[in-house]
């Protein structure tokens, strides 16, 4: 099995410089909504926004209705815009000065086209940045940074089936068979016969690059030619449930009346898009939603609604909307068997938070995520009294020659979790690693190494 060596040494030798980083403090400022911003002129959009079809057809004008709200505007309201997939929230303000945004759906890499054409002052998408679109912005600064990658909240990619069709599970390779054709009958899996037929999204969608790069690449697979294709959600997911030999991938909010199975991915127990599971992005294709901005975004409206959609009533909406908030919560833990000793003591004593602490590729340094769930879970545990011996961290990783270096790794980066809580007066009771044990992804493919190096939060 290929194993990633270089993120090894990488994380080996860079966990000294884990000493070196500040913790990054992404507190919401009090004034962010007490203060007025400006009104449009002529009725033209103060904000515009363009990408995600995802985001960009309910999630982002629920956000914008309610920045308008802690504004304090009137007559809030939303309405088409001139092209399918587009509207505008429109309001007003007590002196009756209207206050526009527009809102462009035609999928995530629209809207990076926008960002470096100007069209758009947010891009939004439901996959990160590629390294050729970081590259062509590069002028508007790092689209990388913590202050331009902004995760707004967490979404899982459904596989959906009709109702009626009796395929409970899959696993991700047997996924890729089924929408690029290698799997044609339905029996083949245990169902009823008849010829699969696949539904996805367009080439612009955020969602299909998703599935491409999770389901598909691994195998070198692409998607079948006879494959229906959909801009919009709804109607990709209202097709596969008037299909009994339809299968489709959808992001949750948009399952509606179809069925969706639950995934495994290599030696992982299969997962259904559960709200806990995809907390943690464990299950097999939860994913990110993101809002770009250039790092020096002079927009007052652009860097207010990123505010707002970090903030506890911002999250509220995410939840609201259908997707995955970043809010803490614990959780208890079902055991079983397959667990460590340990780790079945662990929870049947404790419950965990539902967050997992995730490093950028190759490093042992938080993601831009990581940093901002820093401060969530130390809201948490200030307002649940957990800060003195409450807290036990598990580090995870993958699989290496020696399994006491893979035990060491996954300790370390548990430690480069608990440097950054002890900065704010928490006092661990436990830090431990159990190296390659409990994969939530395959180890054959960097993307599955990279979600198995993980930290769990637990607490007593």
């Amino acid at each position: 099995m290929p194993r990633a060596l270089s993120a090894d040494r990488d994380l080996w030798g860079r966990t000294l410089s884990l000493l070196l980083i500040g913790f990054i403090c992404y507190t919401l400022p009090l004034s962010v909504f007490a203060t007025a911003l400006p009104a449009s002129e002529d009725n033209q959009p103060l904000l515009r926004i363009e990408g995600s079809n995802t985001i960009g057809a309910r999630l982002a004008p629920e956000l914008v209705k309610g920045l308008f709200e802690a504004q304090g505007l009137l007559d809030i309201h939303s309405e088409d815009g001139t092209r399918a997939n587009e509207q505008r929230v429109l309001a007003r303000q007590a002196d009756g000065r209207a206050v526009v945004v527009e809102i462009a759906a035609h999928g995530s890499g629209t809207g990076f086209t926008a960002l470096s054409d100007g069209s758009a002052d947010l891009a939004a998408s439901s996959r990160p940045i590629k390294d050729s679109e970081a590259a062509s912005l590069a002028a508007l600064g790092d689209l990388r940074s913590p202050q331009s990658e902004q995760v707004i909240a967490i979404d899982g990619l459904a596989i959906i089936v009709h109702p009626s069709n009796p395929v409970a599970a899959l696993s991700v390779e047997q996924i890729a068979q089924l929408f690029s054709g290698d799997i044609d009958d339905w029996a083949t899996l245990g169902g009823r016969p008849g010829q699969v037929r696949p539904y996805a999204r367009d080439d612009n969608s955020g969602t299909y690059d998703t599935f491409k790069e999770l389901v598909l690449a691994p195998g070198g697979r692409t998607l079948a030619p006879r494959a229906q294709r959909f801009e919009s959600s709804s109607q990709l997911s209202d097709a596969v449930s008037s299909d009994p030999n339809g299968i489709g991938f959808i992001g949750l909010p948009y399952i509606r009346q179809a069925k969706a199975v639950s995934v495994a991915s290599g030696d992982s127990q299969p997962m259904p898009p559960s709200t806990t599971l995809i907390a943690t992005e464990d299950y097999p294709l939860a994913r990110r939603l993101f809002l770009y901005n250039a790092p020096q975004q002079s927009n007052p409206w652009a860097r207010a609604l990123i505010d707002f959609a970090h903030s506890p009533r911002g999250q509220a909406i995410v939840d609201s909307s259908g997707f995955i908030a970043q809010t803490v919560q614990a959780v208890k833990v079902n055991t079983d068997t397959q667990m460590p000793a340990e780790y079945r003591q662990l929870a049947k004593q404790g419950q965990r938070l539902s967050v997992n602490f995730r490093f950028q590729e190759g490093s042992a340094t938080l993601d831009n995520k990581a940093h901002r769930d820093v401060r969530r879970v130390l809201d948490y545990l200030k307002q649940h009294d957990k800060l003195q011996n409450k807290v036990v961290l598990v580090g995870f990783g993958d699989p290496k020659s020696d399994p006491e270096r893979a035990e060491l790794l996954s300790k370390l980066r548990a430690m480069a979790v608990r440097r950054e809580l002890a900065r704010e007066g928490v006092l661990l009771r436990e830090v431990t690693g159990l190296g390659s044990e409990l994969p939530v992804a395959a180890n054959d493919q960097n993307n599955g190494r990279i979600r198995n190096r993980r930290v769990e939060v637990w607490v007593y």
